[in-house]
């Protein structure tokens, strides 16, 4: 089982030789210049482990790594440990140190991860549609920074599918019902949709595979492993009218088409397999040893498919082109099915336990089967707003299935959120775990996190983030898909129970504490007047507080309409708007949470007037109502919504004040059509989809 395992090592540390540490010192560079004139890296030699060691010699920080990875967890271990600095998805914190923290005994850290893996092919779209490098640059830095030796590369493989789809004959035209526009190919490259958010602009093909393989290279370059989408037999829903091959349709994905399967088991599908790979590459090169791809992910049909030499035949397809590459896949819902893992080659499969903040199917399914797993969180689901985190099931989980009866299959963690600028704590913590080898306590873990996030200790902070760790951040049992939601985004009306389809609105927690939990966080203001990341977290918990409040202005609404109160109702719908206002104006503060950012970043992304015009539409309709034009299958509404300046007022409130007066209309007995949301929405986007 091993071997394989073993083999990916050494072939990371090939790439990575002795003493190449040049992706680090210019890592050290970009972040703390203050520091980097004062690192000395040295290459240990530790086969088959992850290991640094910290010392400060001759009044240099010496850090020693068996490679570029462990020696950037060290620098961050430094930073963070030693000098109270950090850099994350919501604000940095690394102003100059001096002088600088000594280290007068060695430090040594071993990881008890194999493979610390990020990214969800959801990521992509609900945080990652629209970076540019200087965006790559900061998010790929944070990577290496916490360890992060295996990540997701889902944004190039429009023209790995162009080259593809020409090779077999397709037209142009053909090739654009295909592929996606640049806020949905999460879900094409998942097998749920094709087409939707189209045409890209071929221009754009061009500048996401240029932005690809920079990334590659950079990722290379700090000991970061990419994991490409592989072939599984997903194709266009069109080519069962061009083949006798036997191809499966899948039938809908909601109100959306999916992609058919190309029978895995049929002989033409290792001849696609084989033009997939060779330009996957001819694109991103031959130094690929992790591939990704979920046949039948949240449904899907496998009428008429023998799974288990399905199984084998993607994986033979996978290693005749890739040698000793990983097969890792998704263990979401059913996936991957038992009967997919029952004759492959195990060695080289990686079953990614993704929901373990809920679920335990590593434990359910013996080790999946006997196979070698990793713990993941997903903690978001469509980057929707909110304080959330089961932050020590995280540390009592990790440490549970490493040790426990299915160790041995336990080969890492990850973290697969659908949206990542959130949270900042969760991610964090979930990445340092991979290098402890003892049992954390958050409690304690929480102590150093609040003084490297600020940059220095305080004890209002401290008693702060206790008790948030008792609300926001407990680890209360039961199923819930990311953070309780806020009923100011909902679709009005007046029985309410989650503003997304599978969202929740119940808090798991006392309010009233978390909110005496964000007042002592008030009371530091005046020592972090400089802070962004103070700042950026005064506002979250703020904006949580209001969140919070508007439950109970919702309840004294309605009922003030059921009791045909029309005094009472104008009092409570007023009070309720004016939330609506408030967070509208604490989210204008800073422009991490204003959507006129959102939108200039779409906009500036395109190359043309073309791609800047498309990328805009797609950004609108993915935060509002995110699906197809079938009122039939409109649940995908606000599964992507935001809480921003400039979105409250506009969309959230003027959708109330419809509503509210579609009610007032009804309680003096008159006769009115309800609000079309539906038709309103799709107006409001395409009034946003143009700059101002």
């Amino acid at each position: 089982m091993r071997k394989y395992s073993f083999l990916w090592l050494l072939l990371l540390s090939f790439q990575l030789r002795a003493g190449d540490f040049d992706g680090v010192k210019s890592l050290a560079a970009r972040r703390t210049p203050w520091l980097s004139q004062q690192l000395v890296f040295e290459k240990l030699n530790v086969p088959g482990k992850d290991v640094f060691e910290l010392q400060t010699r001759n009044g240099k920080l010496v850090i020693g790594a068996t490679g570029p990875n462990a020696a950037a967890v060290g620098l961050n271990w430094y930073l963070k440990y030693y000098c109270s600095r950090s850099l994350s998805h919501m604000g940095d914190n690394l102003s100059p140190v001096s002088p600088l923290p000594v280290v007068q005994t060695a430090l040594r850290q071993e990881a008890s991860a194999q493979y610390r893996y990020a990214l969800n092919y959801c990521t992509y779209n609900y945080t990652m549609s629209f970076y540019d490098w200087k965006a790559w640059e900061h998010e790929l830095d944070w990577m290496a920074l916490n360890g992060v030796n295996a990540m997701l590369v889902a944004n190039g493989e429009e023209a790995v599918w162009q080259n593809v789809l020409r090779r077999i004959g397709y037209t142009q035209k053909e090739i654009d019902d295909y592929i996606t526009g640049p806020a949905f190919n999460a879900w094409w490259l998942m097998g749920n949709l094709e087409g939707w958010g189209g045409p890209m602009p071929q221009s754009q093909i061009d500048s996401r595979k240029v932005l690809v393989q920079k990334m590659i290279a950079r990722m290379q370059s700090l000991g970061i492993a990419p994991v490409m989408p592989g072939f599984y037999g997903m194709v266009p829903s069109s080519l069962k009218n061009k083949t006798s091959a036997h191809i499966i349709p899948q039938g809908n994905w909601g109100a959306f088409t999916r992609p058919d399967i190309l029978d895995p088991t049929d002989t033409a599908f290792s001849r696609v397999a084989g033009i997939f790979y060779e330009e996957t590459k001819k694109l991103y090169g031959s130094n690929i040893h992790l591939f990704s791809g979920d046949p039948f992910h949240e449904g899907g049909i496998t009428t008429g498919v023998d799974l288990a030499k399905a199984g084998v035949n993607i994986q033979k397809s996978m290693q005749q082109y890739f040698p000793g590459a990983i097969w890792v896949l998704q263990g979401w819902q059913d996936n991957p099915r038992k009967e997919m893992l029952a004759q492959v080659d195990k060695s080289t499969i990686l079953v990614q336990e993704l929901f373990g903040e809920t679920t335990n199917n590593w434990e359910k399914r013996n080790g999946y089967e006997g196979t070698p797993f990793i713990w993941c969180m997903v903690n978001n689901f469509g980057e929707r707003p909110g304080l959330y985190g089961k932050l020590q099931r995280y540390a009592d989980e990790t440490h549970r299935a490493r040790t426990g009866a299915f160790g041995q299959y336990m080969k890492g963690v990850g973290i697969m959120p659908e949206g990542i600028d959130n949270n900042p704590v969760s991610y964090e913590l979930l990445m340092e775990l991979a290098w402890h080898q003892e049992h954390v306590n958050v409690d304690e873990w929480i102590k150093t996190y609040v003084k490297s996030r600020y940059g220095k200790s305080d004890e209002h902070l401290l008693q702060a983030w206790q008790l948030l760790l008792q609300t926001a951040y407990n680890s209360v049992p039961g199923y819930q898909e990311g953070p309780p939601e806020n009923i100011l985004c909902a679709r009005p009306a007046l029985e309410i129970k989650s503003v997304s389809s599978w969202g929740t609105l119940k808090k798991n927690y006392d309010t009233a504490r978390f909110a005496a939990a964000v007042r002592l966080f008030t009371e530091a203001a005046p020592r972090f007047r400089n802070s962004e990341t103070y700042l950026l977290d005064h506002i979250n918990f703020s904006r949580q507080v209001l969140s919070n409040q508007a439950d109970y202005a919702f309840a004294e609404l309605v009922k003030a309409y059921n009791s045909k109160d029309s005094v009472s109702f104008d009092v409570a719908a007023n009070g309720f708007l004016q939330l609506c206002t408030r967070l509208n104006n604490l989210l204008n503060i800073h422009p991490f949470y204003r959507l006129s950012t959102y939108q200039q970043q779409a906009w500036r992304a395109g190359n043309t007037s073309a791609e800047k015009e498309n990328n805009l539409h797609n950004a609108m309709v993915l935060i509002t109502y995110w699906g197809a034009n079938n009122r039939k299958e409109d649940y995908l509404h606000e599964y992507a919504y935001k809480e921003w300046g400039g979105m409250m007022d506009t969309f959230y409130k003027k959708r109330w004040e419809i509503y509210f007066g579609y009610l007032r209309k009804l309680m003096k007995g008159a006769t009115a059509p309800a609000p079309d949301y539906f038709a309103w929405e799709r107006d409001w986007v395409k009034t946003n989809e143009r700059l101002k």
